[in-house]
């Protein structure tokens, strides 16, 4: 009985390997594709120069802004 459920274990096992995505792997593919709250883990951007960037065209929108 135990070697039966053993096999129907491991067939089991091989059928999900099969199927697609674990779960771990849909959750960091939808990280990737669509971002989203608590997703950076996954994410390869870099935040820095994001932030930078941010800065820079706060800037330029400040010195459009402004009088010559």
């Amino acid at each position: 009985m135990t070697e039966n459920n053993g096999t129907r274990i491991e067939a089991l096992k091989e059928q999900a390997r099969r199927s697609g995505l674990s779960y771990n792997e849909a959750k960091e593919f939808i990280a990737k594709t669509t971002g989203g709250k608590g997703t950076n883990i996954y994410s390869d951007t870099d935040v820095e120069e994001v932030k930078r960037k941010n800065q820079q065209s706060k800037s330029n929108k400040h010195n459009l802004n402004q009088p010559n």
